[in-house]
């Protein structure tokens, strides 16, 4: 079991996949940054100081005004935060665009697979059948 599972751990897909794993998390973590402290502020600005990540409607529960969602969330009120899934939308389309930019360049930099080499077609071959049986 033990050699079998050395002979997993040592193909090529396995090792691929784990790193691109811790690859991915570390990558995850670099574009919530992005989102987080530099577009959604930007965003925020634009529109007049808003702070998307703090916005929420109250469905249910007793909450002030302008309270902030953590402690309205502490509070026990039931919270639509919106504000936060804005936030991981545009963190989603920030990561699906950088993905799709990279298969993008992978592509290209890869070398086209060769043609299959091309066989007779069908005509071809039914004129050998013809032939054949002339004979």
């Amino acid at each position: 079991m033990v050699t079998e599972f050395k002979a997993f751990i040592a193909k090529g897909n396995v090792l691929d996949l784990a790193v691109g794993v811790i690859i991915g998390a570390a990558f995850g973590k670099i574009v919530t940054s992005l989102t987080e402290d530099i577009i959604m502020p930007v965003i925020g600005r634009v529109f007049g100081g808003l702070d998307f990540s703090a916005k929420y409607f109250v469905l249910s529960g007793d909450v002030a005004p302008g309270t902030p969602l953590d402690a309205a969330r502490k509070a026990g009120a039931n919270v639509l935060a919106y504000g936060s899934f804005v936030t991981a939308v545009i963190n989603f389309l920030i990561m699906a665009w950088v993905i799709f930019l990279i298969v993008k360049a992978a592509n290209k930099a890869m070398p086209p697979a060769p043609a299959a080499p091309a066989g007779p077609s069908e005509v071809d071959l039914l004129t050998e059948i013809r032939d054949a049986l002339k004979k």
